[in-house]
């Protein structure tokens, strides 16, 4: 295993992927468990706790600290990118999208980037990325390429850009940036993903082989790479092979991503108890969210709280400016498998394909289509399949 200790991009594969400021969102479901009170609710004792916030504990105390210090010392880089770091964090963990705006502002300081300190370009063009302002975020990572052509972070990160654009040639050259240093490694698996999607199934699997048998490998990195196998053996259409595969990511404590796929796969596949037991303990962000209210309602329980609350999220969402980019996917997959609104969802998919164009954007887009009985949007969804050099089994179904 080479002697490098990268961290996983933010949001590989669109996993990671930060956000604005503000109080935790009220949800119905807290709501309707909260009796209603006309006059003002008085503590018996200052030692009654009236209510318990998000994020409490150890995380917040941290919080607290790193802005303390940061206050003291307002032009220490480090410092505001590891609170801003938190900030992101804790926006996908909770849904909360406001929290990024936060993130950003702690970065104010040293605009414009041409001169920044790598590490604030790189949260820059992370917390970009997580907007879904992707060729924002890219230009940043370009600029900081110039000045580090080696920055092995900036150039995964810009690599992981590219492909969830659908831009495969472009994360390729981001991909070789890689290659002949200590980043060797994720040079190889990066390409391999690419080789993947393009339909070079077996090569990308003897690839990810060859990595998986490396020894000393961090359990991340293997997580990662067991996570790459089970979306390749999945988009080939090899069930069996998918579900060993997802089972051994989950196994190797791979990412909260690795869950929300597998979780995918899973309702893809009818099995929406077992779905919905894999996601219960995770954080509530906005994906697992939808995740859980689809398989509530495929199990005929249409006012479920995850109902109910995904749509308190997203009436909330709706009231601030340019949220609806960000969360177009997420509202095609509502319309679409819970409220059956064909027509919405095939509209918010096609709004989605013009900023990401992951496996499952182009899934949702022809599944809309076909639903809405739309013959031009299928054609679209063939064409811009074609252009990406696409290969999935399930949409080979469709398309």
């Amino acid at each position: 295993m080479p002697a490098c200790h990268l961290p996983m991009p933010l949001a590989g594969r669109c996993r990671l992927a930060v956000a604005q400021l503000a109080l935790p969102l009220v949800t119905t479901a807290a709501l309707l468990a909260s009796p209603v009170r006309a006059e003002p609710y008085q503590p018996r004792s200052d030692a009654e706790v009236v209510e318990t916030l998000p994020g409490a504990g150890p995380a917040r105390s941290e919080e607290r600290r790193l802005r303390q210090q940061l206050a003291a010392n307002p032009d220490n880089a480090a410092l505001a990118v590891g609170l801003a770091r938190r900030y992101l964090e804790t926006a996908r963990e909770q849904g909360e999208p406001r929290l990024a705006g936060r993130a950003l502002a702690l970065l104010q300081r040293w605009q414009p980037l041409d001169n920044a300190p790598a590490d604030v370009v790189l949260m820059s063009a992370t917390i970009r990325q997580h907007l879904h302002q992707f060729d924002a975020a890219a230009s940043m990572l370009d600029k900081l390429l110039q000045r580090e052509p080696r920055h092995a972070q900036a150039s995964l990160t810009l690599a992981t850009i590219r492909r969830v654009q659908g831009r495969y040639d472009a994360s390729d050259r981001a991909c070789k940036a890689l290659l002949g240093g200590t980043a060797d490694f994720y040079a190889h698996a990066c390409l391999a993903e690419n080789l993947g999607l393009r339909g070079r199934i077996d090569d990308a699997g003897r690839i990810f082989g060859q990595l998986l048998a490396m020894p000393g490998m961090p359990a991340a990195a293997r997580g990662w790479l067991l996570t790459s196998v089970a979306e390749l053996e999945t988009r080939a259409g090899r069930t069996q092979r998918a579900e060993a595969a997802w089972r051994a990511a989950i196994d190797a404590g791979a990412d909260d991503y690795a869950r929300l796929s597998y979780a995918d796969f899973l309702i893809d596949g009818g099995r929406h108890r077992e779905a919905a037991a894999l996601l219960h303990e995770q954080p509530r962000s906005d994906a697992v969210l939808l995740r859980l209210a689809i398989a509530a309602s495929s199990m005929s329980n249409l006012r479920s709280p995850e109902v109910a609350e995904w749509r308190a999220r997203m009436q909330q969402a709706a009231l601030r400016p340019q949220s609806g980019a960000s969360h177009a996917r997420e509202q095609a997959m509502f319309a679409l498998l819970i409220d059956g609104d064909a027509a919405r969802a095939l509209q918010l998919a096609r709004s989605n394909v013009k900023l990401q164009r992951e496996p499952i954007d182009l899934l949702l887009l022809a599944r809309a289509a076909r639903a809405a009985g739309d013959a031009a949007a299928v054609d679209e969804a063939r064409r811009i399949r074609t252009e990406m050099e696409l290969h999935d089994a399930r949409l080979d179904a469709l398309l």
